[in-house]
């Protein structure tokens, strides 16, 4: 994949807006609706973003690092990576949505939630949007950075945004699609 960084940039903050605009309209719903599961192995609405921000709590501390450590200039354009194009692509929202299994401290199922989960994430894509901007000046290709999962692998910076992102638009549809059968089983 190859395309301006600018271009990159601006996708993701289409897609990161979007997801906030989500997540702000479920403030509207009750904790019951927010809590509710379909089954006892299903995540909430609340834990679908609990996720997430488990997720944005390593991610955003991470990213900020190393925009402020990076030496690399902007670059025009962004390459993605076979490693970058594998994880986006694994995470990445689809219809046709995979089950994947998650590690055991990014799953929250029965976790005590309320309506501050949201605000967490909230204010989590507030700083995903800033560092976005920030990025505006920084080799998104030549800054790396550490993965959740493995601090020896690294990712491209702009493969870590559409990691992030692409997830957080993932986990957020499915937080609508709970939402719709609570509504609708209700």
């Amino acid at each position: 994949m190859e395309l301006t960084s600018a271009q990159l940039l601006n996708d993701l903050r289409i897609i990161t807006e979007r997801n906030l605009k989500f997540v702000e309209d479920f403030k509207n719903e009750s904790q019951n609706n927010l809590n509710w599961r379909k089954s006892s192995e299903s995540w909430s609405v609340l834990e679908c973003v609990e996720h997430l921000n488990r997720y944005g709590d390593f991610y955003i501390p991470e990213i900020s690092m190393r925009i402020e450590k990076s030496k690399y200039k902007n670059s025009k354009v962004f390459k993605s990576n076979w490693l970058g194009r594998y994880f986006s692509k694994m995470v990445s929202y689809r219809e046709d949505l995979n089950n994947m299994k998650t590690f055991k401290s990014m799953n929250p199922l029965q976790s005590n939630l309320n309506k501050e989960t949201l605000e967490k994430f909230i204010d989590q894509q507030h700083q995903i949007l800033e560092l976005l901007i920030r990025s505006e000046t920084i080799n998104l290709d030549k800054t790396k950075t550490a993965i959740s999962i493995s601090k020896i692998i690294k990712l491209k910076l702009g493969d870590t945004f559409r990691v992030l992102i692409y997830h957080n638009e993932r986990h957020v549809q499915q937080a609508k699609k709970v939402l719709e059968l609570c509504l609708n089983n209700n």
